[in-house]
């Protein structure tokens, strides 16, 4: 395998589970007031990704997405809800490259361009994907996807005791418990690597053994970093955009992810990078110490 082959394989690994909670809640605000009460007045798909990104022929999309009107717009973890007059549910997931972006009719393509959805004042919802990862699917209603996911970090009502609660007794990483969207929704690697990293966790460290102050640090590191992905609307390291088409800003204010071998910035310890669970993962050696052997009980 030659460095460009490994570079390669590294940037997949590193580029998993983006857009996150941030990114896609960027692009969630960005279109609400653009597309709510517009109606769909075409649909086209690119014939060599139908099948990836739709799994079902071009006709039955349009016959369900064609003279409806956007009633609602929301998201759950990393999903994309638009709800249909007619009741039902669009569900877009960007995966790793995934982008939705607003443009007049008459714009040049957008790179990597897959698929448009036309409206009625003459615009268009372009879907761009490098790597044909992302979904189209139409449900009856969205509890058919959002049934399967955990709270999210940033939920109201998500509790510290119900956070220790589903970090105790588990074996498996803490990262890799973080990222299971079925635990907590919403976290992909960005900011998984950056909440254990302002808690002060290991990504390795057993679930069950994080400290209760640690995971009371880590609840609230959790809430943290997502809050502020969103407040510079998304971290654009390579593929994310808004909605608009612009690049966020929240890859300038990482403090370890995609770091290696840079000081840390609080005890100037070079950044290290491993993988966790199939993850590409960065932590400081020295801020983020091996845990003690004491475990978590709810």
């Amino acid at each position: 395998m030659g460095p460009a082959q490994i570079d390669n394989r590294q940037s997949a690994i590193d580029n998993r589970g983006v857009p996150e909670l941030p990114e896609v809640e960027t692009i969630r605000g960005d279109l609400v007031p653009l597309v709510i009460g517009r109606r769909i007045t075409g649909v086209d798909v690119d014939a060599g990704t139908i099948q990836l990104l739709v799994g079902a022929p071009l006709e039955v999309l349009q016959a369900n997405l064609v003279g409806r009107t956007v009633a609602s717009l929301g998201r759950r973890g990393k999903y994309l809800l638009f709800g249909l007059d007619d009741g039902r549910v669009f569900v877009v997931h960007l995966r790793m490259t995934g982008r939705l972006v607003w443009r007049e009719r008459g714009a040049p393509e957008e790179t990597y361009q897959r698929a448009a959805i036309e409206f009625d004042n003459g615009y268009d919802l372009r879907w761009c994907d490098l790597r044909k990862f992302g979904t189209w699917r139409i449900h009856d209603s969205a509890d058919e996807v959002i049934a399967k996911l955990g709270p999210e970090p940033i939920d109201a009502g998500l509790t510290e005791r119900h956070f220790r609660t589903v970090l105790a007794n588990r074996t498996a990483p803490v990262k890799a418990v973080l990222l299971d969207q079925r635990r907590f929704a919403g976290l992909g690697n960005i900011y998984v690597d950056e909440a254990l990293y302002e808690a002060r966790v290991r990504p390795d460290t057993p679930a069950g053994r994080v400290s209760p102050a640690a995971a009371k640090r880590l609840f609230h590191a959790s809430r943290a970093v997502l809050e502020r992905g969103i407040a510079n609307r998304g971290a654009s390291f390579r593929d994310y955009v808004d909605g608009q088409g612009n690049p966020g800003q929240q890859h300038m204010y990482v403090q370890v992810f995609r770091r290696t071998g840079k000081p840390c910035y609080s005890c100037g310890t070079p950044i290290m990078r491993t993988i966790v669970g199939g993850r590409a993962t960065h932590f400081c050696p020295k801020c983020q110490p091996k845990a003690r052997t004491r475990r978590v009980t709810s």
